[in-house]
């Protein structure tokens, strides 16, 4: 579409999800050449940013819509310059099952749910710790990470839903998050049981990771611009915990 040539442009998103997760608030950026830039809009008269994301919306399938185009400022960079990350898990544990029209994005679930049971146990997580117990280990990767918040309220719908924020995420820690919080608000475990697993810093067959669907990321957020460097460098470097 740019008829750039030669060579790919590369695309860095803010944070990667697993098959089937979906992703309201999905950030990127891609490095375009000045000249390929400024031709966009061709001979009409609108700008590049508005010019390219109409072509986008022509080419991309249904599932996909770009939302805003705008040039980045200095030093951004979607992935490291990200101070936060949110997502949502919703659940029906309604005996009726999940409304057809919701089934997309909203997971089953066969047993009532304590919510003040699950967003207790919840509430023991946050901080900065190490997630070894709730992710899937990649070589070379800390598993520590600060998560800024975890709770769990009713929607207006009457689903079940989790907010999860940090400033980054493991592989699957937040589906291994839910499932973990799963097992307390069924009445399988005890509230303290989801921080002993923590604490033991290794998968634990308990744990059940929570179906994909169910899973959206729904805000990222980044600082002001004057901090933009600051950040990048701050994500960049190595996490341990104090």
């Amino acid at each position: 579409m740019l008829r750039v040539q030669g060579k790919s442009l590369g695309l860095v998103v803010a944070g990667r999800t697993d098959a089937g997760v979906h992703a309201r608030g999905q950030v990127c950026h891609v490095d375009v050449p000045e000249p390929a830039w400024r031709s966009l809009p061709g001979r009409s008269d609108s700008d590049p940013a508005s010019s390219l994301r109409r072509r986008l919306a022509g080419l991309l399938s249904a599932d996909v819509r770009i939302r805003e185009v705008r040039p980045a400022p200095p030093g951004f960079d979607a992935r490291f310059a990200a101070r936060s990350r949110r997502y949502a898990y919703r659940i029906c544990d309604d005996p009726a099952g999940v409304p057809p029209l919701r089934r997309r994005d909203v997971v089953a679930y066969r047993r009532p749910l304590d919510l003040a049971a699950m967003g207790e146990a919840s509430q023991t997580l946050t901080g900065l710790r190490d997630f070894a117990a709730y992710c899937r280990r990649r070589d070379g990767a800390t598993t520590y990470r600060t998560l800024l918040e975890y709770t769990w309220a009713r929607d207006v719908d009457g689903f079940a839903v989790a907010t999860v924020r940090a400033d980054a995420f493991c592989h699957s820690m937040v589906r291994a998050l839910v499932g973990g919080a799963l097992a307390v608000g069924d009445g399988r475990r005890p509230v303290e049981w989801p921080y002993e697993v923590l604490e033991g810093k290794v998968r634990h067959p308990g744990v059940t990771v929570a179906p994909a669907r169910g899973l959206v990321l729904e805000e990222v957020v980044y600082p002001d611009d004057d901090g933009l460097a600051a950040r990048v460098a701050e994500s960049r470097a190595v996490r341990t915990c104090p």
